[in-house]
């Protein structure tokens, strides 16, 4: 049950439900994001990695240039897994609006992701045409290690059906090799228990990242700090740059060193008496917990519900009135 689980010091980030009105209540989720297969990280036509020149560490400013995994790659696989749980969850019990819920361009703006992740409709005809602002963000993260380490290009090419032969090439992609490492940040606003467990539940078990899915972009998510309060207190880059500054000793114990990380920025918070950094053993235990809970039917009612509510005072809500 949510009510049983422990959610070490974090009660004061959470609302009762999704309101009009946004809070200042922030939650952030520090990821170490790790490729697992050969995955590709591009926007362009050219084909080429996102890249970007950034200092060594924080106590380094020399050049160097790193692989950038950008916020839209992060987001759209998890928006879009956050979609395919909630409604397996709930068995297809659903009314005729959400069960014709698609991204991106027929949202119905009453189920559990539109809510969280935001929505606007834009079809004619709609009785409510809402424009619902996202309470999940998202940033760019770099890799850890070189772009000129872990870049690697693999020729691709065709087999004959008849007689198997490969013939020439017909292309190559350039890719990110596996272990390489993604320090990451997440950011919740105003969310409830529910959400916050099953925004978790879904980083934890997504696994395609990038282009081409079907056939390469395997990546491992490891929750490696959580700070709940008023304001976030880091950035991907912060984090990145700390972590840099002994990379060996940071991959080894990811989420000791972002503890120690989280307390030295915290130094700097503007709402210190409103801020709560799980430990190592904090976080340990409260994703063990996450991960042990039974999410069912019943759970996946409680993120309908909610939403539902929303969507209602939404209808109801009228400006100056």
């Amino acid at each position: 049950m949510v009510e049983d689980l422990n959610l070490a010091g974090l009660e004061e980030a959470f609302v009762e439900e999704v309101g009009l009105h946004r809070t200042s209540k922030t939650i952030q989720v520090l990821l170490l994001r790790q490729t697992h297969d050969y995955s590709i990280f591009r926007t362009e036509e050219t084909r080429e990695l996102n890249v970007v020149t950034l200092p060594r560490s924080a106590e380094d400013p020399t050049s160097m240039i790193r692989v950038a995994m950008l916020a839209s790659k992060q987001k759209a696989p998890e928006n879009r897994h956050y979609l395919r749980l909630v409604r397996t969850l709930m068995n297809d019990d659903l009314n005729e609006v959400q069960k014709k819920c698609a991204l991106k361009d027929d949202l119905c703006q009453q189920c559990p992701r539109c809510v969280l992740f935001g929505a606007v409709s834009t079809a004619p005809g709609r009785p409510s045409r809402f424009n619902i602002k996202h309470r999940v963000s998202y940033s760019t993260a770099y890799s850890i290690e070189a772009y000129d380490q872990v870049s690697e290009m693999v020729t691709f090419n065709a087999v004959d059906s008849v007689n198997q032969s490969t013939g020439q090439a017909l292309g190559y992609t350039e890719n990110v090799s596996p272990v390489v490492n993604f320090p990451s940040i997440v950011t919740l606003n105003s969310v409830t228990r529910e959400e916050f467990i099953m925004y978790l539940k879904t980083v934890l078990s997504c696994r395609s990242y990038g282009a081409e899915t079907r056939v390469k972009g395997d990546m491992v998510n490891h929750i490696v700090g959580i700070s709940g309060g008023l304001e976030e207190i880091v950035t991907p880059l912060d984090l990145l740059l700390a972590a840099s500054s002994d990379s060996d000793r940071y991959l080894q114990d990811p989420a000791e060193e972002t503890y120690h990380i989280l307390q030295d920025f915290s130094k700097h918070a503007v709402f210190k008496d409103q801020l709560s950094v799980l430990t190592p053993d904090q976080l340990a235990s409260l994703v063990s917990d996450v991960s042990d809970l039974e999410t069912g039917f019943d759970f996946a009612s409680d993120l309908y519900r909610q939403a539902s509510g929303f969507y209602e005072k939404l209808k109801e809500y009228k400006p100056g009135g």
